[in-house]
C-alpha cells in the first residue's frame, strides 16, 4: 500500500498541513463567517417576532379588557331597559286595572239602580195588582166590594210584615 510507504510519508504529511491550513483559513474567513451572520440575523429576526408576539398579546388583552368592558355596558344597559319596560308595563296594567275597576263599579251602580227601578216599578205594579185581586175575590166571597182604602191598609199592614 502506497500510503504505508515510509518514504512517502513526509510529502503526504506536508500537504496534509498545507491543505488543512487552506480550509482552516477558508473555514474561517469565508465560511463560518457567512454561517455566524445567518445564525445572527436568525436570532435578531426570532427576537423581534418574539418582541411584535409580545405587543400582540398585550394589544390583545387590551382589546379583551375593553370588550369586557363594553358587553358589560350593554348587559347594564340592557338589564335596565328591561326593569324600565317592565316598570312600564306594570304601570301600565295598573292603570288600565283602575280604569275597568272604577267602569265596572259605576256598571255595577248603574245595574244596581235599575234593578231597584224596576222592583219599586214592580212592587207599585204588584200592589196595584193586588189591590184589584183582593177587592174582586172579597167581592166574590162576601157579595160586595169592600172600599178601596180599606184594601190599601189590608195590603201596606201584609207588606210591612214581611217587608
Amino acid at each position: 500500500m502506497p500510503q504505508f510507504d515510509p518514504t512517502t510519508v513526509s510529502p503526504q504529511l506536508i500537504w496534509l498541513a498545507i491543505t488543512f491550513i487552506i480550509l482552516y483559513v477558508l473555514m474561517a474567513k469565508v465560511a463560518l463567517p457567512r454561517i455566524g451572520q445567518v445564525l445572527e440575523r436568525r436570532q435578531h429576526r426570532i427576537e423581534e417576532n418574539l418582541k411584535k408576539a409580545e405587543t400582540l398579546k398585550s394589544e390583545a388583552e387590551v382589546a379583551a379588557a375593553a370588550y369586557e368592558e363594553v358587553l358589560a355596558d350593554a348587559r347594564s344597559k340592557a338589564h335596565d331597559v328591561l326593569r324600565d319596560v317592565r316598570e312600564a308595563m306594570t304601570a301600565d296594567a295598573a292603570e288600565r286595572t283602575a280604569a275597568v275597576n272604577t267602569r265596572l263599579l259605576d256598571e255595577i251602580a248603574a245595574a244596581e239602580s235599575r234593578i231597584a227601578e224596576a222592583k219599586n216599578s214592580a212592587m207599585a205594579e204588584i200592589r196595584g195588582v193586588t189591590a184589584e185581586v183582593t177587592r174582586s175575590a172579597a167581592q166574590k166571597l162576601m157579595g160586595e166590594a169592600p172600599d178601596e182604602n180599606t184594601v190599601n191598609a189590608a195590603i201596606d199592614a201584609v207588606l210591612a210584615e214581611r217587608g
